[in-house]
């Protein structure tokens, strides 16, 4: 079915209905492979039943009853994974994998909403990214859809969220809606006028409360985290990842690098605070963000520079006004330092080893899922050509075909 989508009018986009039973090869392919910076040129792409089954250097010539699409010498990459999104509609997240992010990890959203999509999506009834889901954030005043949600915790409404024992039952709460990891706000949030991103909301005992009863469910914690001595308290809990960290010092990005935390630093959106439009526009947020932007980029220059394990994200909603891509992002890395190698393995295989699905997806190799990207151009060449991701393909079906080149997988 071709259909036009606003901005993709000129795309062909295909049906998932369409594709279920129908498997694809892709010719004069070029892989990127995002583990050793390699390329394997000419080569052709088998798939079928969702999953990826030869990868024939030598091009081979296509058998059976499938699609075939020649690439003709385009590029292609896994597809993106965002490790940070607050989205909680369907065509949000369908906007966030026409982008080319197959799969992404939701920050919170109202009334369970990301754990309803990842179920929607894992039985087919959806078209989106593979979500990960952490309900409500773990913060003192907790969302007032949480209390609805859990009347049974109406007590500790009005910011009572405080102490091991407050922090226990808000986690086993969101445990028992078989979220796949906790967010916490180790400190106050940067998108809001009247808070200071630098205040810590949680000390490490409270924090490591968490990370106990998310580690009995066989799932981690991230924090966010922008200010110094909020994110210290978490590493040394025991988080899993650090997400902003805008103003960590040299002693917090050390621990982080020893202990294996990862850092998800989200320099794209402080650059939307300082910009009209987007997912931010308000005065007192373009002054803090123009502040914010030179320290968030030292921040992750350092902790690169220290060994700390990088991970992309966008931190937007993926809304009709949202202005930040993934690609976005990892241009942002690339100027603090990561190669464009580097960058591409913080939106793909250090974003798999977070997520932990590392043995589903995140690269291009035998055996895993077909979520993968067709780029015009070499992203190792220049990580720029991921702003124009020309097809999409996720579990195997073609989701999205841009451009004016023959051998579309459907007529």
């Amino acid at each position: 079915m071709i259909r036009s989508l606003g901005f993709l009018s000129v795309a062909v986009v295909v049906s998932a209905s369409q594709l279920v039973a129908q498997d694809l090869v892709l010719t004069n392919a070029n892989v990127v492979n995002v583990t050793d910076g390699t390329v394997v040129m000419d080569a052709t792409v088998t798939i079928a039943n969702g999953r990826i089954v030869s990868i024939d250097a030598d091009g081979g010539s296509p058998t059976g009853d499938r699609s075939v699409v020649d690439l003709g010498g385009r590029y292609v990459a896994p597809g993106l994974m965002d490790a940070h999104v607050h989205v909680g509609a369907e065509a949000d997240a369908r906007r966030a994998l026409l982008s080319g992010v197959t799969t992404m990890r939701s920050m919170g959203a109202d009334h369970y909403a990301d754990v309803g999509m990842r179920e929607l999506q894992r039985a087919g009834h959806a078209t989106t990214p593979e979500h990960l889901a952490a309900g409500y954030h773990v913060r003192p005043q907790m969302a007032e859809g949480f209390f609805q949600d859990h009347p049974e915790l109406g007590g500790l409404d009005g910011g009572n969220v405080q102490g091991v024992d407050a922090v226990r039952r808000v986690t086993r709460a969101l445990l028992s809606r078989n979220v796949d990891f906790i967010k916490t706000n180790a400190t106050e949030r940067a998108g809001l006028p009247n808070t200071d991103p630098r205040k810590q909301l949680f000390d490490q005992t409270e924090i490591a409360a968490m990370v106990e009863e998310a580690g009995r469910a066989g799932i981690g914690v991230s924090a966010h985290a922008h200010g110094d001595a909020g994110a210290r308290a978490a590493v040394a809990a025991g988080v899993r990842s650090i997400e902003h960290g805008t103003y960590l010092s040299e002693t917090t990005l050390r621990m982080m690098a020893e202990r294996g935390t990862y850092l998800v630093p989200t320099i794209a959106i402080v650059r939307d605070l300082t910009i009209p439009g987007g997912d931010y526009d308000n005065a007192v947020l373009n002054i803090r963000g123009r502040h914010m932007l030179p320290r968030v980029q030292r921040m992750a220059a350092m902790a690169h520079r220290l060994g700390v394990t990088i991970v992309a994200a966008t931190d937007t909603g993926y809304g009709p006004n949202s202005t930040t891509t993934l690609a976005h992002e990892l241009l942002e890395l690339e100027t603090v330092g990561l190669t464009p190698l580097e960058a591409l393995q913080a939106a793909t295989i250090n974003a798999a080893e977070l997520f932990g699905v590392s043995d589903h997806t995140g690269r291009i190799e035998v055996g895993l899922e077909a979520d993968l990207i067709v780029l015009e151009h070499n992203p190792l060449d220049g990580i720029g050509t991921l702003q124009d991701v020309l097809m999409v393909v996720s579990d195997g079906e073609v989701i999205v075909q841009r451009g004016d080149w023959p051998g579309r997988p459907m007529s």
